[in-house]
């Protein structure tokens, strides 16, 4: 996912990954990484909106519960912002089905429950990505 077939100069896809837990955002960020993403990973809601205001990234994967600004308000800025069609993947330990309605209802793109499978989040963003294209 580096670059497309065929275009070896071609930047890398950058994805923002935000989480409040370092154990978490390290091991998604390792596995984006190790799959060719240029990933920026941040501790807070309030950090993943100035990265994204900086420099709005291909995909955005975001922890529902978070200080500061929540991963749903940190989307809800996505989707009122300059670009409302950058892929937003959330990441919750909230499973109730009205706390999933809700990150939809917002905007979300996808929904994913802690514990997770990092392979399983890693097919989910580039199946994200690749629809985005």
């Amino acid at each position: 996912m580096s670059a497309p077939a065929g275009d070896p100069d071609a930047s890398p896809v950058r994805v923002l990954v935000a989480d409040d837990d370092a154990d978490i955002r390290d091991l998604v960020e390792f596995k984006l990484t190790q799959a060719g993403y240029a990933v920026e990973a941040v501790p807070d809601g309030v950090s993943a909106w100035e990265a994204f205001e900086a420099n709005p990234p291909q995909l955005a994967v975001l922890d529902v519960m978070m200080p500061g600004l929540s991963g749903i308000d940190v989307l809800r800025k996505i989707r009122e912002s300059g670009h409302p069609s950058v892929p937003v993947l959330l990441l919750s330990a909230k499973s109730r089905d009205s706390d999933v309605d809700t990150g939809f209802a917002v905007g979300a793109d996808d929904y994913v429950i802690k514990p997770f499978s990092p392979r399983e989040l890693l097919h989910r963003v580039n199946g994200m990505l690749a629809r985005a294209r």
